[in-house]
């Protein structure tokens, strides 16, 4: 698979809806993870993230304007011991209790399937990181309707052991743009992944598109202790 940039990914695409990156440091010492929001309506758009615990949810920024939260508010982050999972829906949740009853990755998931948000049908994508005893391995998952039908649900699961330093995943939610919104196609994107997390917290806000960006959430792990140093930007407060 040719490797591409994610300022390469993000510059030609006005709206690639959510998006979760996965890898692994130039420097090989972290283990990376990403994750977007974006918005076309103003409810999509009147959100931020903010912290709990170890993870983080999505919040109203205004809950005067909060017209509905069923697919906007939820946990994209949560954190299970040597665990981090990441995803854009609540099927972190999922994910979580099923980790917790010794269910797989790719088990815990088999009760989900694509968001009830026709036309579009939204892919549910998430990621799992696992970093212990100074090893590192992730795995991504999509659940997407059959072609824009929702009479059946596909689901992909992609596992990478050892990962190369500087090489990560991306996988987001649409293709494009439109109306419906065509949903994301493929194996996920193999990119390119920065030593240092300010200048890859950086280069990703810096390449969403303006109009649409609404959330960034960055985080390095290092893989020798566990330790981590987490990065937030939201377009309505621009806070770190």
């Amino acid at each position: 698979m040719k490797m591409t940039t994610l300022a390469e990914e993000l510059s030609s695409n006005v709206y690639p809806g959510r998006g979760i990156v996965i890898g692994r440091s130039a420097d090989g010492n972290y283990a990376v993870t990403a994750y977007f929001i974006m918005g076309r309506s103003e409810n999509s758009r009147n959100r931020i993230f903010v912290e709990e615990g170890e993870g983080i949810r999505t919040q109203a920024f205004d809950p005067s304007k909060l017209t509905d939260p069923s697919l906007i508010i939820y946990a994209p982050v949560r954190v299970l011991g040597s665990q981090t999972i990441i995803t854009n829906g609540d099927q972190t949740d999922t994910v979580y209790e099923g980790l917790s009853r010794q269910l797989t990755f790719e088990e815990s998931l088999r009760c989900r399937c694509f968001e009830p948000d026709g036309p579009n049908y939204t892919p549910r994508i998430s990621g799992l990181l696992h970093v212990e005893n100074g090893k590192f391995s992730y795995a991504m998952s999509i659940l997407k309707s059959n072609n824009g039908s929702a009479a059946s649900c596909h689901r992909f699961t992609f596992d990478y052991e050892n990962p190369a330093a500087g090489e990560g995943h991306f996988l987001h939610t649409y293709l494009q743009d439109g109306d419906p919104l065509p949903s994301f196609e493929g194996e996920p994107k193999l990119i390119q992944i920065d030593r240092n997390i300010d200048d890859f917290t950086d280069m990703l806000w810096n390449h969403l598109n303006e109009d649409n960006k609404v959330s960034l959430f960055v985080r390095y792990i290092e893989i020798g202790t566990g330790q981590y140093e987490t990065r937030i930007l939201n377009k309505h407060t621009k806070t770190v």
